[in-house]
């Protein structure tokens, strides 16, 4: 017999990825809310709708929309990056104005009436949740800081989680330990490392 393991955190799930099988939940389905690996769905958004090479050209409101204390690169209005620069802060840094410009950079030009860029693309992350068979999943930003509307569950993350590791941009760049992220305007050329264990 295995015994349950011992998991300190609120809710968990552990999945065959080969299979989708559950070997293990704990509040499975109970919605938390997912702060920063809200960024997992939005590279593999960003992924499906962008060449890497595409320039992404960073906004003013892209730059500045964050809450105090919010992680991030320094990039501002004015900097330009390519995608595959921009997922690397991305997902190594966990850097949220690179969350939002990528944000307007899929979705900027597909706004319609009183829709922002970033809640059109939340809408483009809530359908891929769908489209994945996530049941309790709402996504609002494309960053994870904070909303009361912005919420997973364990079991659905999986089930993002394993669509994501699928993709080989996603897992080459969520595996790299460090990059050589290049200058903007307010910091020289640097190298960045995994900010996740």
């Amino acid at each position: 017999d295995i015994s349950q393991p011992e998991v300190a955190a609120e809710g968990a799930v552990l999945l065959n990825a080969a299979t989708g099988e559950v070997l293990y939940g704990k509040n499975q389905d109970q919605q938390f809310y997912p702060a920063s690996i809200t960024k997992v769905m939005t590279a593999l958004v960003v992924l499906e709708h962008c060449n890497l090479n595409e320039t992404v050209t960073f906004s003013e409101t892209a730059t500045t929309n964050l809450e105090s204390g919010a992680v991030a690169l320094g990039v501002s209005a004015g900097d330009q990056l390519t995608v595959e620069q921009s997922l690397y802060g991305l997902l190594l840094k966990s850097a949220n104005e690179i969350g939002n410009g990528l944000a307007e950079h899929v979705s900027g030009m597909k706004v319609v009436q009183a829709f922002t860029a970033e809640k059109a693309f939340a809408e483009l992350m809530n359908a891929k949740a769908k489209e994945l068979g996530c049941k309790h999943t709402h996504f609002a930003n494309p960053h994870g800081l904070n909303n009361e509307n912005h919420k997973t569950t364990p079991y659905d993350m999986a089930l993002i989680l394993r669509a994501a590791v699928a993709n080989d941009t996603f897992r080459k760049i969520d595996t790299t330990t460090s990059y050589q992220f290049p200058a903007i305007k307010n910091a020289a050329a640097r190298t960045i490392t995994m900010g996740h264990k």
